[in-house]
């Protein structure tokens, strides 16, 4: 059985920086009481023009449950102030399922029995090719966590090709450190998504067993050491229905909040993933996040972070998407899958899918249905600089 080492303690090459974010989310986060908020509390929050940390806390709290239509209304107020009718698309591309980190939950784990597959250069400008075919301008390149099997520089290649097909490339892969960061931007990445998974770093630490994944603080300030790498935006995400998701939930627009606030100029975005089956483990769910439940932390993103972007992603139902993306949602994947090679018409999936994707739409089948919501499909609108 392998040695659980300590979840806190930075490894060996793990960049340290000056920050005292992650001890400002974790004491907030420990001392919201979610439970505390009363339906007045709600009303008042609803009620200010600019939404306080304490009007964050009741938003999210089980009291505004029965006031998501209200919430609802409001969010979607502040989405067509801050973003007009536009709605981005884009699509992740998966390069690689090594990885060498031993997360319970996730079907690319080190002990997960899966089909596993890199692709080459070769490969991933032809899977590029196909992407753009579609008429798609950003794409999100995404490997496991294998520092050995996917390096900085294989990463930086895909990115150097993807510049040649999209006008924004993001990625999400494993945590860095800053001077890797700005190499990645050099190649042309501008964009860095880290999923902090739970902000309960006791219920991390029985989640992540082993590998570099395991150390809470690195991953923690994985988005900071981005931006001190030059990269533009940064995303945040908890996955919820790994641990309380209301305390999740405000941990993410906390660190976002808070973040934002040390470097005004950088540009802040949402995703609200939750829970998915998983190949050899189905039973998989998001336990008590139900769609109402996600709506209200979408919509309390929203109020408290009006300027952020929000991604909607494939985890969740066509029906859903859709409805979300005219509320508080402003970005919308498409022509998704979580696999390995499967993005070129005729040829056979080389690696095993992360999760169970719930809406199969493809490019044209999104863009019709935001168009039929009297909203506009955006494919770019970035420079890269």
């Amino acid at each position: 059985m392998e040695t659980r080492t300590d979840h806190m303690k930075y490894m060996e090459g793990m960049e340290v920086i000056s920050s005292d974010i992650m001890d400002r989310v974790i004491r907030e986060m420990n001392d919201y009481d979610y439970d505390s908020y009363t339906e007045s509390d709600v009303k008042a929050a609803l009620s200010h023009e600019r939404c306080s940390l304490e009007d964050y806390k009741a938003l999210l709290s089980p009291a505004a449950l029965p006031f998501l239509e209200e919430m609802a209304a409001r969010a979607q107020d502040e989405t067509r102030r801050h973003f007009g009718n536009s709605v981005y698309l884009f699509t992740p591309l998966y390069i690689s399922n090594y990885c060498e980190n031993y997360c319970i939950y996730c079907g690319f784990n080190c002990h997960n029995k899966i089909k596993r597959a890199k692709l080459d250069q070769a490969g991933i400008e032809k899977e590029m090719e196909a992407i753009a075919k579609t008429g798609l301008e950003e794409i999100l390149i995404l490997t496991g966590e294998s520092r050995k099997a996917s390096d900085v520089k294989y990463i930086g290649e895909a990115c150097k090709t993807a510049r040649k097909y999209f006008k924004m490339v993001g990625l999400e892969v494993y945590p860095m450190n800053s001077d890797e960061y700005r190499y990645l931007h050099e190649c042309g990445a501008d964009y860095v998504t880290v999923f902090q998974e739970t902000y309960n770093s006791d219920k991390y630490e029985t989640l992540h067993l082993a590998g570099h994944k395991r150390v809470f603080p690195y991953r923690f300030n994985a988005q900071e050491r981005a931006l001190m790498g030059g990269m533009r935006g940064v995303a945040f995400a908890a996955l919820l229905g790994l641990a309380d998701f209301r305390k999740d939930a405000f941990a993410t627009g906390m660190h976002a909040y808070l973040l934002q606030k040390k470097y005004p100029w950088a540009e802040i975005s949402f995703s609200c993933p939750r829970l998915r089956p998983i190949i050899n483990n189905d039973k998989i769910n998001p336990k008590d996040v139900h769609e109402p439940q996600l709506l209200q932390i979408m919509c309390a993103y929203r109020i408290f972070m009006p300027f952020a972007g929000m991604t909607i992603s494939t985890r969740e139902r066509a029906g859903f998407r859709d409805h979300v993306i005219g509320l508080a949602a402003t970005k919308i994947s498409a022509g998704v899958s979580t696999g390995i090679g499967s993005h070129v018409e005729g040829e056979e999936e080389k690696g095993d899918d992360q999760f169970e994707i719930a809406d199969n739409r493809n490019v044209e089948e999104v863009y019709d249905s935001i168009i039929r919501q009297g909203l506009q499909p955006v494919m770019n609108d970035y420079v890269y600089v």
